[in-house]
């Protein structure tokens, strides 16, 4: 480990904040208590769902606690304090720390945050970096402040942006990759060896938080943008589009390698050369997987074969009710 272990409050919620725990306690580290989101209701008002991070902490039998919210809930803050970390540890925690929680870890708090601070502040850093067609990011590790993902920077790697890598398959990485770089930075920063640095405010970019409305398809966009927008949104919010009123929701998608003729309108189905494709403002869309309404993922060739009216069809907004 290069240093002693150090007691640790953690806090993070999905399943790409699982490595980053995972490796704090294979470092040896004392992790004193996890902090992770309420469990949520399971689809369709079913039991409710415990998180990965619970789940997780309950195999390690870990203490886990779940306030609604830091801020309002005094009890929760006195339990922290009253753990004494010399360390309190973020990862797609879901909450902002009030100032009297970032007081209490002698070694401050840090956060693993999906991005290259300070591009891409926020909740959906990697959606959007893929969306802009970014060709690289990185994960940074940075001292947290009241602010959202504004405090100075401890360290950072980056790294290349697959070409068909999805926000899921890149957040899962960047998060492998933050557990590793913070496991290996915290003796320095523990020996005082290792200095944070003022993040440049003038290069700062924001992002916000993904609507279930965003993800629908704007077939007048570019092939290159809506295949962009597939990955980026992949799993959430998923992309959608309505054929006869249904919803159907591109899975998976490649630009068209040659042009068809005559060139499609936007949202218009047509066949390609093995393959189904889709007309957009500039170029056509090749479609891989698609899910109909209520049915499972399938190609859209199996798709056309049980629904003969398919190619041809234009896609769009849903039918008037």
């Amino acid at each position: 480990m290069g240093g002693p272990p150090l007691r640790i409050v953690f806090m993070g919620t999905p399943r790409f904040a699982v490595p980053v725990l995972s490796a704090l306690l294979d470092a040896g580290h004392d992790v004193v208590g996890v902090f992770c989101q309420p469990d949520r209701p399971a689809s369709r008002g079913r039991r409710l769902l415990a998180s990965p991070v619970k789940a997780y902490a309950a195999e390690r039998r870990l203490p886990v606690f779940q306030p609604a919210s830091l801020r309002r809930d005094g009890e929760a803050r006195r339990q922290l304090a009253s753990m004494a970390p010399d360390l309190i540890v973020v990862a797609a925690y879901g909450q902002l720390l009030p100032a009297d929680i970032l007081a209490i870890p002698r070694l401050d708090c840090l956060n693993v945050h999906p991005s290259l601070l300070p591009r891409y502040r926020g909740p959906s850093p990697v959606a959007s970096a893929i969306l802009d067609g970014a060709a690289v990011t990185g994960v940074t590790v940075m001292k947290v402040d009241e602010g959202m993902d504004t405090g100075p920077i401890v360290a950072s790697r980056e790294t290349r942006i697959g070409p068909r890598e999805t926000a899921d398959e890149l957040t899962e990485r960047l998060f492998g990759m933050g557990a590793d770089l913070l496991v290996s930075r915290l003796p320095s920063w523990a020996g005082g060896r290792l200095q944070a640095s003022p993040q440049d405010d003038s290069q700062a970019t924001v992002t916000r938080r993904l609507s279930r409305r965003d993800g629908e398809m704007d077939w007048t966009r570019s092939a290159d943008y809506l295949a962009r927008q597939v990955r980026a949104y992949h799993p959430w919010p998923g992309s959608t589009t309505y054929w006869q009123g249904r919803r159907l929701k591109i899975v998976e998608v490649r630009r068209a390698d040659a042009a068809a003729a005559p060139p499609p309108s936007p949202g218009e189905v047509v066949a390609l050369e093995g393959g189904v494709g889709v007309g957009t403002g500039g170029g056509v869309l090749e479609l891989r997987r698609v899910q109909m309404e209520s049915r499972g993922v399938t190609t859209p060739e199996e798709l056309a074969r049980g629904h003969p009216g398919f190619v041809g069809s234009i896609l769009g907004e849903p039918a008037e009710v």
